[in-house]
């Protein structure tokens, strides 16, 4: 193909739930467009989508992958979109990329969880949307009752452009409600066939429902239906086109994609009627001259303008970072401005990806993807333009880490190498942190679930050639003191030459709740010298390190030195640093010392059904239910409760909600622990 123009590329995400065909689809797509010699499948291994070892050994999608092909003169740049609830982090970047959506779903008559998150997504953001029904072919399979469960959930919404050709229960081609004209499936294409005659009056039904929605559209249409009752197919295609913009619209197609049937006739809906990126929506961005958000919409002869939505991280080939170009071209050779680092960029070289190949190019204009190399400080996100017009792209939403786990290197010596390989994987996936953890000292990993951070970890062996290990993380548990007590420390210690001599007394009590120390000298008449005052407080720092209980911090301490004893000759600041220490340990043991464990608020999202479920859930996590209202048609429930109750909530959330709930933590406090559990961390504490 020679080069192409903006208006003849269609950019779209195939989306929906893990394992209903996205992968099969997209490469049904790029064999029918002759991409690909032959088309690859899951089961096998060899799908162009599917690379990375761990997509292979789990068969299914964990990285978003770009390819492209043609049809009917028209580049169609697909991103192939990982299903599971881990990588959430992917879907966003891919809809970024994109301007429209196939949604695949499969032909087992209900709405899985996956296909309805996509579709609220896609008509929250405007986002024009078709649904492809996949695996007609199978035993048990329904297309009819599938559609008209998206018609219950979505109502007027679903446009049933297609109607099926049912024999044997089973869909074998399809009547196209505009033209009229049926169609029986094979493999790898469709023959025209006569309307079957007990169809003809569903269509002229359908067709009818069809040119209504269409009028509504548009008050030119809606004018010509009301004088004349009739729009032109060419006009209903507009309307469709119309309500698809603006999310009224969301047409229904059925096939198999492992089988090729149907695939060509949803390629020729994406051409026909999916938007060009001329057509797109504007993409929000700051003026950085000014600080003015604008609107910034495909445009091939405006300053360069792109946006990284995926950066891919090889230990040979280097760093890859994905682009789709908003405006203007970008050509290899030039030296960009990076808005969000503020660092030019020279580019090398330009490519168009299919899967994990990289085909060179010499330039991307405005409206496509493609991908540039070795770029030193750009990561994904990052907005490259022309130094001419800096704007910066609004950020990417990631979603917010939910899952922590402690994670260490497996072997010792090799904490360097598993460290800077996680670096390098957290430029892939911005939707992990690896950090220390202040409280309790561990390195922490915390991400969307425990899938994607096993994955990481089996990254990292096949990646960077060492392993980590992953386990449970501690909950920083602290300790405190409820009462008021009072003990003499004496550190006396004679070894046959100078000796060591210090006695103090402390009075230990509660303080103020921020978790600081406060220590006061309270001595009068020397008992203590000046100069080993230092030295009581040092002890009492020291000893505070470990509680009395179970050896957490103490925390929320006041320490007055009252009175003490010192020797002319015996007295050194070691001694009193103990006599600190001791005068502790026996007073906290007296002044009714507790535990006291991090408490977290909660926002948890969920559909109404759920609702009984998650309060009663709550309850049992000894948790407290603050208040509940209704956001867009969800039930969002703001709690508090225990960290050390919610470690695994991110997986038990998901199990009690089939994926449906979603939630995010923020630290509230520290309060003190029931006396049954403060039993349990105690005898933990001991067999640890």
């Amino acid at each position: 193909m020679g080069k192409v123009l903006s208006e003849k590329i269609r950019n779209i995400a195939i989306i929906g739930h893990g394992g209903e065909g996205k992968t099969t689809l997209s490469e049904a797509i790029l064999f029918n467009g002759k991409s690909i010699d032959r088309m690859g499948t899951v089961a096998d291994k060899n799908t162009v989508m599917d690379y990375e070892e761990q997509e292979l050994a789990r068969g299914i999608s964990i990285s978003l992958a770009a390819a492209y092909t043609y049809w009917k003169d028209v580049k169609i740049n697909i991103i192939d979109v990982p299903g599971f609830y881990d990588f959430e982090g992917e879907f966003e970047e891919a809809m970024r990329a994109v301007g429209s959506a196939i949604l695949v779903a499969d032909a087992n008559g209900q709405v899985s969880v996956g296909a309805e998150k996509a579709v609220d997504y896609c008509l929250k953001r405007h986002i024009p949307l078709i649904i492809f029904i996949n695996g007609i072919d199978k035993e048990n399979s329904n297309y009819s009752a599938t559609v008209e469960a998206f018609r219950a959930k979505y109502g007027k919404r679903i446009a049933t452009m297609h109607a099926p050709i049912i024999i044997g229960g089973k869909m074998k081609g399809y009547v196209s409600v505009i033209s009229g004209k049926a169609y029986e499936f094979t493999k790898g294409g469709r023959n025209e066939i006569p309307v079957p005659d007990d169809m003809k009056e569903d269509i002229s039904l359908l067709k009818e429902g069809l040119t209504e929605a269409a009028a509504e559209t548009s008050e030119v249409f809606l004018d010509k239906f009301l004088s004349e009752g009739t729009l032109t197919n060419d006009e209903i295609i507009a309307g469709v086109k119309s309500g698809l913009y603006d999310g009224g619209t969301v047409p229904v197609i059925g096939g198999s994609a492992l089988m090729n049937m149907g695939v060509i006739n949803l390629m020729n809906e994406i051409v026909e009627i999916l938007p060009s990126p001329l057509e797109r929506r504007p993409v929000l961005a700051t003026n950085l001259a000014n600080g003015d958000v604008e609107n910034i919409t495909c445009d091939i002869n405006a300053p360069f303008s792109a946006q990284v939505f995926k950066t891919v991280a090889d230990p040979f080939v280097g760093k890859l970072n994905m682009i789709r170009v908003f405006t203007g071209v970008l050509k290899s050779g030039m030296t960009v401005y990076n808005a969000t680092t503020g660092e030019k960029e020279r580019i090398n070289a330009l490519y168009f990806m299919k899967g994990k190949k990289q085909e060179a190019t010499d330039e991307l204009i405005a409206g496509d993807i493609g991908a540039v190399s070795k770029l030193a400080d750009t990561d994904t996100g990052d907005t490259l333009c022309d130094e001419s017009r800096k704007i910066k792209f609004y950020d990417i939403p990631f979603p917010k880490p939910v899952y922590t786990m402690a994670i260490s290197a497996a072997k010792s010596g090799e904490e360097d190498k598993v460290f800077q390989g996680l670096n390098r994987l957290a430029e892939e996936d911005l939707t992990f942190k690896v950090e220390k953890d202040a409280e309790t000292g561990e390195t922490v990993i915390r991400g969307q679930g425990e899938t994607q951070l096993d994955i990481l970890c089996k990254k990292l062996k096949t990646k960077f050639g060492c392993e980590a290990e992953l386990r449970d993380p501690k909950v920083a548990f602290k300790e405190t003191i409820t009462a008021t007590a009072e003990a003499e420390g004496k550190h006396k210690k004679q070894t046959g030459g100078a000796g060591q001599f210090g006695v103090v007394n402390i009075r230990f009590e509660p303080g103020a709740a921020d978790g600081k120390f406060e220590f006061v000298d309270a001595v009068v008449g020397g008992a203590v010298p000046k100069q080993f005052i230092p030295a009581v407080e040092k002890g009492l720092k020291e000893a505070i390190n470990k509680g009395v209980l179970a050896g957490y911090p103490m925390v929320n301490l006041k320490c007055t030195l009252f009175d003490g004893k010192y020797h002319p000759v015996d007295s050194k600041e070691v001694a009193f640093v103990s006599a600190a220490k001791l005068a502790y340990e026996d007073a906290c043991k007296r002044a009714k010392p507790v535990i006291l464990e991090p408490i977290y608020s909660y926002k948890i999202t969920v559909p109404d059904m759920y609702t009984g479920d998650i309060l009663g859930d709550m309850n049992k996590r000894r948790g407290r239910i603050l208040g509940m209202e209704s956001v867009e048609g969800k039930q969002e429930i703001s709690a508090e409760a225990p960290l050390a109750e919610m470690l695994k909530y991110a997986t038990d959330l998901r199990s009690m909600t089939q994926g449906r709930g979603k939630f995010e933590a923020e630290f509230a406090r520290y309060e003190e622990v029931p006396f049954t559990e403060q039993e349990k961390i105690i005898a933990d504490a001991a067999k640890n």
